[in-house]
């Protein structure tokens, strides 16, 4: 029989995590989420945790744990705040974690040592204005000029997390460098360093949610870097980048669980404290049942990502698994963000309540590291069909 309890060890970091997001988190992040200001003084404590070495060994500088300690960390930040979430699951699934897995041994000790402390971010330029869910569709060209030893990138990126603070220290970018023997693009990933000349950040976007995430369209014109920068095997860059959105989402999964639990801990709190008719609200059957119907949406989900990072920590195929956590997952985050701004009532359309932030970061979630609709033709052709 599967036992879904944590080890003293992963009891310890979830227990520390939930702590630190409660009591350094919760009292600031407003501001800082009103402002669309980048939280940096709390981006520094969470380097000093450990957290963004959490599911690196140490040899590297990590803190010698998994990828499961990761989804726990993730959960827990997300209950209270998704934007310093996704900061930290960018920062380690796709900025650290293709160094980590592809880089040379060189690439490691230049960018590692940095990235696992928190005192460095790195991006991955994946998505393009033109092309979202068809990465294959990738026009971002880079030609490797023999007379320099240099790698000319021109093209743009869409929508790059922790692509623009002021502890940005690359963009690994994916981009076509030829042409395949059956005449498919060879898509190759590159790291370029912040203040590259030819690359231009935009500025930071108007978004919806995750308001104090750090979030930018980057430009590449004529753009050098050095042939080394070449990250993995040349023309294996869409293979890497499957690989990295396999593990992503399984955070990704982690990270909706903790937005899902956050709506029910809030709900539970405001309709202790909301009286109408002459009784607290959590009184009446609609709201017991409303929450009731989000504990288990947001327990099953958990149950999903549990078993997604359990398969992937133990070296196990984990493609559906991963789908499927986050799919379910994502959506059911949506759904517990709707019926906690409903038991709130107008509080829960006021920017100043914590579910009024959930509400608006809960959609990313079901866009963002592969849509619902990829989910489902991913775990549709895992079935064979």
């Amino acid at each position: 029989m599967t036992d879904f309890g944590l080890n003293e060890e992963h009891e310890a970091l979830r227990s520390s995590v939930h702590e630190f997001a409660v009591e350094t988190v919760a009292p600031v992040i407003g501001k800082f989420y009103e402002d669309h200001a980048f939280p940096y003084e709390i981006i520094a404590k969470m380097g000093k945790m450990g957290l963004f070495g959490l599911p690196f060994p140490e040899a590297v500088g990590g803190m010698g744990g998994d990828y499961f300690a990761l989804c726990l960390a993730l959960e827990e930040l997300a209950r209270v705040d998704s934007s310093v979430a996704i900061t930290l699951e960018a920062a380690i699934s796709l900025g650290a974690m293709p160094i980590y897995r592809f880089g040379t041994d060189e690439q490691k000790a230049k960018w590692l040592p940095k990235l696992v402390a928190g005192e460095a971010l790195g991006a991955f330029g994946l998505t393009e204005p033109g092309f979202g869910s068809d990465a294959g569709g990738t026009m971002t060209r880079a030609v490797l000029d023999e007379a320099t030893g240099e790698w000319v990138i021109n093209g743009s990126k869409a929508f790059i997390t922790n692509s623009g603070t002021d502890i940005t220290a690359f963009v690994t970018v994916t981009a076509v460098t030829g042409t395949k023997p059956d005449g498919a693009k060879e898509i190759s990933t590159i790291i370029v360093p912040s203040g590259t000349p030819g690359f231009t950040v935009a500025p930071g976007y108007s978004k919806v949610g995750w308001c104090a995430s750090d979030t930018h369209e980057l430009q590449f014109d004529d753009c050098r870097v050095p042939a080394a920068n070449l990250l993995g095997q040349r023309g294996r860059g869409f293979a890497q980048f499957l690989a990295t959105l396999d593990e992503g989402r399984v955070a990704i999964a982690a990270l909706s669980v903790g937005l899902a639990q956050g709506c029910v801990d809030e709900s539970l709190i405001y309709a202790q404290q909301r009286h109408a008719f002459g009784q607290a609200i959590s009184s009446f059957q609609a709201i017991q049942f409303k929450i009731a119907d989000m504990e288990m949406r947001a327990h099953t989900a958990r149950l999903a990502y549990y078993d997604a990072a359990g398969r992937l920590v133990a070296g196990k195929n984990f493609k559906r698994q991963a789908a499927i956590a986050k799919l379910y997952a994502s959506e059911i985050a949506v759904t517990n963000a709707r019926e906690a701004t409903q038991i709130h009532g107008g509080y829960g359309f006021m920017n100043e309540t914590p579910v009024a932030r959930m509400w608006r970061d809960a959609k990313i979630l079901e866009i963002g590291e592969g849509t619902s609709e990829i989910q489902r033709m991913i775990i549709a052709r895992d079935l064979g069909l």
